[in-house]
């Protein structure tokens, strides 16, 4: 036997170790696999990490904002047997919008433009406000830096009307200064920011053609 022929040999004895020396580290792989994916954290302080949206059972779009079992998560449940598009995820980060346009249209002096997205209970509120600061030559400075927090603290839901209601707390960070006709500070700090907290309900007939939901009532 040649000397090539020899260590051809030797060298593929070699390979054969090799291949089976890392097929038992490495075990085998079938076709295409794909890595497993970690499932993303839930972000809820003290969510239970089992809930997910399965055939006839929990609704982590509710779960996620409301206690699970609680009226809130059945008037949610409701709403969505009446309009199944709806989503509470949307809802919220829609009343947070909102609530930042109506919040400086109103510190501002000019509900005009949001009208449409207020009761007229709560339109002719806001208005007495207005029209007071201006009366007694009031400026209002303001500057929205922010909702800090926003959580649903009720929901209600009538089968006979389709009527909803969703209660929201938001917690949020301005900069807020009101001055007399001199200038003078009778209100807020330019030089501090306020932490302002608001407890507004929101009203829709499920099942409209109209998305819009309408501030019906604040509180704090």
């Amino acid at each position: 036997m040649s000397s090539s022929l020899l260590q051809i040999l030797v060298l593929a004895a070699i390979a054969i170790f090799l291949v089976i020396r890392l097929r038992s580290v490495l075990g085998t792989r079938d076709g295409f696999e794909k890595p497993p994916v970690a499932p993303e954290p839930d972000r809820r302080e003290g969510a239970r990490p089992e809930l997910e949206v399965i055939e006839g059972g929990v609704d982590s779009d509710i779960a996620d904002y409301v206690a699970e079992g609680s009226p809130a998560a059945t008037a949610l449940a409701q709403m969505k047997a009446i309009e199944p598009g709806f989503s509470v995820r949307e809802f919220i980060e829609g009343a947070r919008a909102a609530y930042e346009m109506i919040l400086m249209a109103f510190e501002h002096g000019d509900i005009s433009e949001i009208r449409d997205l207020l009761s007229d209970e709560v339109a002719a509120a806001f208005q007495e406000v207005i029209d007071e600061r201006r009366a007694q030559g009031l400026d209002v400075r303001a500057e929205f830096l922010g909702v800090r927090e926003i959580r649903i603290v009720g929901a209600e839901f009538s089968p006979a009307t389709a009527l909803a209601e969703i209660t929201v707390r938001f917690v949020s960070e301005m900069n807020f200064v009101i001055r007399d006709a001199e200038g003078n500070v009778v209100e807020g700090d330019p030089n501090h920011i306020r932490r302002q907290k608001d407890v507004w309900t929101f009203e829709r007939r499920m099942g409209s053609s109209d998305p819009n939901w309408i501030l019906v009532a604040t509180g704090e």
